[in-house]
């Protein structure tokens, strides 16, 4: 959620702030303050300042010892991300702590000595993501700002100051019912202009109620969202592709594999889909290549056709619509992790077994291939002509590649695990993410440590790493964008919004003040690019249209009464649902009539959408309390699990363990409180749960049970201090009955002494 103080301020800001930047920023290969003060060999993002894994830094290490030449130093406390660089700061994303004190932390570390400069702690909440699989993506740094930006493995964006401060958060977890499997996998941030792009399964409401894996596009010095951008169809998973932005046929384009299976093309300002290869049947893990106009995409589970696995296929990525056919293609290698990299004339990939291949990339003749290990995830990264990367058997390798051979340069193999992120304690320690290249030292992280190799003085470097200018817009107007496009308000508020065109090309031409408005589903005026909600207290949601000539674009309101409040359905129609409720159509939530009187029903499924997390309200309530009714059947002796949320922490009734829990982490089973709970099926009973914050930062949260005509509990039945709280969050459900489940008489008011 977006803290009202600075988002008011930053607004502000952001109108006299330009957002025309339509290339990429000059990342510094070297001090050269009179063109950019940026320092110098900055490795922003997990694949480098292009990301496409390639630095041209030289002069780089070709042997290293632990502990003996060439070793720089190492940090004890790892993780399965990338670390990324900019200035002599070396920022990764990591597991912190233990049990009921576990979290991420984005840490900024001296380059020279690896002494930690700050921290900053994430409190993970409401995601599925067990606690050996938090902190995969890596964080992702604005070498015009100095910002830092990360998602948690709970879909929480967070926005950091050079300094460690936090600028603002957004729960898309929350807002968008973000998707987080026991997988884990999270895409990493990508910076572009003015944007700060992250990616997600995510379910919302009306046109965006479907689950989908989006791009969501925000401002990166405000965290308003700029646009929703959803290219593809259903996701079959998470997903964590590498994003890579090229310019092919001077148009610029973001292009990603989601968790649908295909690769697409979109253009990076404006979230509009220029392309799409399917070549899947199951989410794509590896990020792309590109050379020239050709664009190389892999993967390793089944192919559309035939019973192999994998998949690496060059395709012309100057096409608009959907991409048919490949310029060559081959099948039989599973390339599920590790993704390419393109080195003039020849493409390099390690696929599971971690043989690293070489490839011609105008025919996809395999040139040679040379074994590592045995099992790979992290990419290798080009640097000095060498190869460097890291195993999951704990091997980091320096490749010299030839055009006919794969020549082993050194091979040091870290440390027997200790105190592993994800559970290899007794093996070697495991290297799960890419390394980072700057000012001729190379970074990685190992299951167990931060590692950095090179010179004990940083070398100097001269030039831009990249150097293109931004790219004007020409022509008439293609696309109208209006930001925020996604707003959460309250009854009466008053908002500003911009109007911005771009070509067609999806280049910045201006911001247009001349726009008429159209309101839908919201009660309210728009005029002169602001919107003033009506002061009614009742739920709304629906679009602000602005019109400019032939072209239309919207922003999605919803409405939350302000509390307290109370909902028994009765004004709702059978089939319907209150507006702007998150996930009410993924996890099949609607209004119908039982027993005479209406409720709130989840349908029975016998899919994955069984189980669901729906939220209806803000993200930035505190210290409130929720109420309701809940019942569930028994079929097939299964009896469902149903229960409420409030700021972040869930009380739900176990069918099948006969339990009443309390549980802000579900994976992490060590901060789950829990309470036998004798309840029968098909029978109401009441929920209560309140959360309070301590004056100390702990919070207070406590819940009880008990049959609907009964008289309420005077104890609480379960009572919980966490530690490290979670201080503000929205009310919600957390469901997943197979047979379906059945709520009602919905209470939410503020605390009282």
């Amino acid at each position: 959620m977006l803290r009202k103080s600075l988002l008011f301020v930053a607004l502000a800001l952001a109108v006299g702030a330009s957002l025309s930047a339509q290339g990429p920023p000059r990342v510094a290969a070297g001090d050269a303050p009179s063109q950019r003060k940026v320092a110098g060999g900055d490795w922003p993002e997990q694949r480098g300042p292009n990301r496409d894994g390639v630095s041209r830094e030289t002069g780089l290490v070709e042997q290293w010892q632990l502990n003996g030449q060439n070793f720089l130093w190492r940090v004890p406390g790892g993780g399965r991300s990338a670390p990324i660089v900019m200035g002599n700061r070396v920022y990764v994303q990591r597991p912190i702590g233990s049990g009921a004190r576990l979290q991420e932390q984005v840490l900024a570390l001296d380059a020279d000595t690896g002494k930690a400069v700050w921290d900053y702690k994430i409190t993970l909440f409401q995601s599925d993501v067990p606690s050996h699989r938090i902190a995969w993506a890596s964080p992702a740094a604005d070498p015009d700002t100095g910002n830092v930006y990360a998602l948690s493995g709970g879909a929480q964006v967070i926005a950091l100051s050079r300094d460690g401060k936090l600028l603002w958060t957004r729960s898309f977890g929350e807002e968008f019912a973000a998707f987080t499997t026991h997988g884990g996998r999270t895409m990493s941030p990508l910076v572009d202009g003015d944007l700060v792009i992250v990616s997600a399964a995510v379910s919302n409401w009306g046109q965006h109620a479907a689950r989908a894996h989006r791009l969501i596009a925000l401002d990166k010095r405000t965290g308003e969202v700029v646009y929703v951008a959803n290219p593809g169809g259903r996701p079959y998973d998470t997903a964590y592709a590498a994003p890579l932005i090229a310019t092919i046929n001077g148009q610029r384009l973001l292009i990603v594999g989601l968790g649908d299976g295909a690769v697409y093309a979109i253009r990076p300002q404006t979230g509009e889909k220029v392309w799409s290869y399917t070549l899947s049947k199951r989410a794509i893990n590896t990020g792309v290549a590109v050379s020239g106009s050709t664009v190389f995409v892999s993967h390793g589970d089944e192919n559309l056709t035939g019973n192999t696995l994998g998949l690496l296929a060059a395709i012309d990525g100057s096409q608009t619509g959907e991409i048919k056919s490949a310029a060559w293609a081959l099948q039989g290698m599973e390339l599920n992790y590790s993704s390419p990299i393109v080195d003039g004339t020849r493409l390099y990939q390690i696929d599971n077994s971690s043989t690293l291949r070489a490839f011609d990339t105008a025919s996809g003749k395999e040139l040679w291939t040379l074994q590592l290990s045995t099992a790979q995830k992290a990419p290798p990264i080009l640097a000095d002509g060498k190869l460097y990367v890291g195993t999951d058997q704990g091997k980091f390798f320096i490749v010299r590649p030839h055009a006919d051979r794969g020549e082993i340069l050194s091979q040091v193999e870290l440390p027997n695990s200790v105190a592993s992120c994800c559970g290899s304690e007794g093996t070697p320690e495991h290297i799960l993410g890419g390394a980072a290249v700057s000012r001729g030292r190379v970074f990685f992280v190992s299951s167990d440590a931060i590692y950095a190799i090179g010179p004990r003085q940083a070398k100097p470097v001269t030039g831009f790493a990249i150097d293109e200018p931004a790219q004007a817009g020409t022509g008439a107007p293609a696309h109208l964008q209006v930001s925020p496009t996604e707003l959460a308000l309250t009854p009466g508020q008053t908002v500003k919004l911009r109007v911005r065109l771009f070509d067609d090309k999806g280049r910045f031409l201006k911001e247009e003040t001349g726009a008429t408005w159209t309101l839908d589903g919201l009660k309210g005026t728009a005029a002169n690019n602001s919107v003033t909600i009506a002061s009614d207290p009742v739920e709304q949601a629906g679009s602000i249209t602005a019109t400019v000539g032939a072209l239309k674009g919207s922003a999605r309101a919803r409405v939350v009464r302000p509390l307290p409040w109370k909902e028994g359905f009765d004004s709702y129609a059978d089939g319907t649902v209150p507006a702007g409720w998150v996930n009410t159509t993924g996890a099949q939530l609607a209004v119908t009539t039982v027993d005479g009187q209406k409720v709130l029903e989840k349908k029975p499924l016998e899919t994955l959408f069984k189980r669901a997390r729906v939220f209806i309200g803000p993200t930035n309530w505190s210290n409130y309390t929720m109420e309701a009714d809940v019942r569930t059947p028994l079929r097939r002796r299964q009896q469902g699990d149903v229960g409420i949320t409030a700021q972040r922490y869930s009380l739900v009734l176990y069918g099948n363990a006969q339990r009443l829990k309390l549980e802000p982490w579900e994976p992490e089973t060590t901060r789950t409180m829990s309470a036998p709970f004798a309840w029968k099926p098909d029978t109401w009973y009441r929920l209560k749960l309140r959360v309070e914050n301590l004056a100390n930062g702990e919070v207070r949260a406590r819940g009880k049970a008990w049959p609907v005509g009964e008289a309420e509990p005077a104890a609480w039945m379960i009572d919980k201090t966490d530690p490290i709280g979670n201080r503000e969050g929205a009310p919600g459900f957390f469901i997943d009955a197979q047979f379906g489940t059945y709520i009602d008489n919905l209470s939410l008011y503020q605390n009282q002494p």
